[in-house]
């Protein structure tokens, strides 16, 4: 499993007395086919959705502030759920965005070396000014596992190997979470990380979010450190050498 954490340029992790609002987790579990197409899964889906939504409880009881994880788009008073939900899809947009952008090597030219700056506009700030809440923190996760038929080509390959002949490798499922913090004051999204495992031996779970101790690690790695901004790491920086 590997990580990667992006923020605004002055982003301080939240810290002493803040409120955040945890957005019900976005999540699609599946199952990959002889064909290597992914099957959604519904049960395991609602399965992985509960399990994360523990977690997070968890890991926010332990910083500290005023903290909500949604379990339902309908939980705040005066808020639609259709409201909430057009803010989740606002904020799949740009994730998506982020992800292509920063991690997977499709830079933007005017995005290039400038820390974040995506926003989810005053959709966020509408949002926020509704529920009272300083911060919205996103989490999106896909997770696949292959299937009895997947495993079986997986096994003929690698036997094909002690006779001379090896099938191309074939994949047994892969993951792919990612999680962000949106200030909605501002509507800005400060801070971003991405989490992504897989493997090339179907079978072998990484990080099984279908089970407690999967999405606890899951949680954990993308949410147990956020690291400062830029200008704030460098001018920290400073201040220890000047010390």
């Amino acid at each position: 499993m590997q990580t990667r954490q992006f923020a605004d340029v002055q982003f301080t992790p939240p810290q002493g007395d803040y409120s955040l609002v945890v957005m019900r987790p976005d999540v699609t579990v599946g199952s990959v086919k002889a064909g290597g197409l992914v099957e959604p899964r519904a049960d395991w889906t609602e399965q992985a959705r509960a399990n994360l939504i523990a977690a997070l409880k968890a890991q926010q009881a332990g910083r500290g502030g005023k903290t909500l994880v949604l379990e339902r788009r309908d939980s705040f008073p005066g808020v639609s759920a259709e409201t909430v939900a057009e803010l989740e899809r606002l904020h799949g947009a740009v994730g998506n965005s982020i992800a292509l952008h920063k991690y997977a090597g499709f830079d933007l030219p005017t995005k290039r070396r400038r820390g974040l700056e995506y926003t989810l506009g005053e959709d966020a700030v509408r949002f926020g000014q509704k529920t009272g809440y300083d911060y919205a923190l996103f989490l999106y996760a896909e997770d696949s596992f292959a299937s009895t038929e997947r495993v079986a080509m997986q096994v003929l390959g690698v036997a094909g190997c002690f006779i001379g002949f090896c099938a191309p490798n074939i994949g047994g499922g892969g993951q792919i979470a990612y999680a962000s913090l949106v200030d909605l004051k501002t509507g800005e999204v400060v801070w971003f990380n991405v989490l992504q495992a897989g493997t090339q031996i179907a079978g072998i779970k990484m990080g099984d979010i279908r089970t407690p101790q999967g999405a606890t690690q899951m949680v954990d790695r993308l949410l147990g450190r956020m690291k400062p901004g830029r200008e704030i790491r460098r001018a920290a920086a400073q201040a220890r050498k000047a010390q």
